[in-house]
């Protein structure tokens, strides 16, 4: 089945304007849906509007959106208002600044959409526009109408492709000083420090993403396919328990049983809560790490 475009357009740069179509790089979450059901009749459940105050079915013509201002006030909002208030859209991605990939900050990147070209004849034009990112290492930030809102999107190329990902808002992202506020600011140990290093070293590995394995899905999974067959139902598997030890003690741990060649105990990152001495060989990034500067992606 051939995949739907969820936007088409052009990219203009400068003068030279390129036909394009936006596609999905990335698909929703959760192979399984699960729908709400009537334990007693096996009937579907459908969901409808009440009045919080009167209990009352709501009719559709009667639902309208609206905004509680600070002073509890609501303002009515009706749908030709919102419908003044969306942009115009003129299917375009104007290309305003050229930023090297090098300095874009990953927290700013949104949502990910493949780029190809729209037009037979735009091929030539699209792989110019690829290759010369490509050689300069750099990325087209541009802005366009996406799904009623402005949206800045950063353009790179990929695989032999053209990747166009919306980018977060700067008020949208949190200081990290907020969340890191609590962390005392204190030197660790010069002999943490290189223990550390050494459990890194050895469990340096490549980034691979087919090793990832959503737990949850499989284990959904088997418990439907169990269920729909009459079979017993599949035993979960429990993580290991945590047994509380001080992080300086399990590092060393990991470290003496590396040397060793003996596999490091599966319990010894929870129980110091450092992941990357027992994790997979998988080097797997993480938001939640350290804070990073917030550079803006254009």
């Amino acid at each position: 089945m051939a995949v739907r475009a969820n936007w088409k357009g052009a990219i203009t740069i400068g003068d030279m304007t390129c036909p394009v179509a936006l596609y999905m790089a990335v698909a929703p979450p959760g192979r399984i849906a699960l729908h709400v059901i009537n334990r007693a009749t096996g009937h579907r459940v459908q969901r409808h509007f009440i009045d919080s105050e009167t209990g009352e079915d709501v009719a559709p013509g009667d639902q309208v959106k609206g905004y509680e201002t600070p002073k509890g006030e609501l303002v009515l909002l009706e749908r030709a208002d919102i419908a003044a208030a969306t942009p115009e859209s003129d299917k375009t991605l104007r290309v305003s600044a050229f930023v090297r990939c090098a300095d874009i900050d990953e927290l700013y990147l949104d949502r990910p959409y493949y780029l190809m070209p729209a037009a037979p004849d735009a091929a030539g034009l699209f792989r110019a526009i690829h290759d010369s990112l490509a050689a300069e290492q750099v990325a087209a930030v541009a802005q366009a109408v996406l799904f009623r809102r402005v949206r800045t999107l950063l353009v790179r190329a990929y695989q032999g492709t053209l990747v166009a990902t919306t980018l977060n808002y700067d008020y949208q992202l949190r200081p990290a000083q907020e969340a890191f506020s609590t962390i005392p600011d204190h030197a660790l140990p010069r002999d943490m420090l290189e223990l550390a290093e050494r459990i890194i070293a050895m469990k340096r590995g490549t980034f691979d993403p087919a090793t990832f394995e959503d737990r949850y899905e499989a284990a959904l999974a088997a418990l439907v396919q169990a269920k729909s067959e009459g079979k017993p139902l599949p035993k979960p598997h429990p993580l290991p328990a945590a047994n509380v030890i001080p992080l300086f003690e399990a590092l060393r741990e990991s470290a003496a049983m590396a040397d060793k060649g003996a596999p490091t105990p599966r319990g010894s990152a929870r129980k110091g809560g450092a992941k990357g001495a027992t994790g997979p060989a998988t080097n797997t990034p993480s938001r939640a790490g350290a804070p990073r500067g917030r550079r803006k992606a254009g």
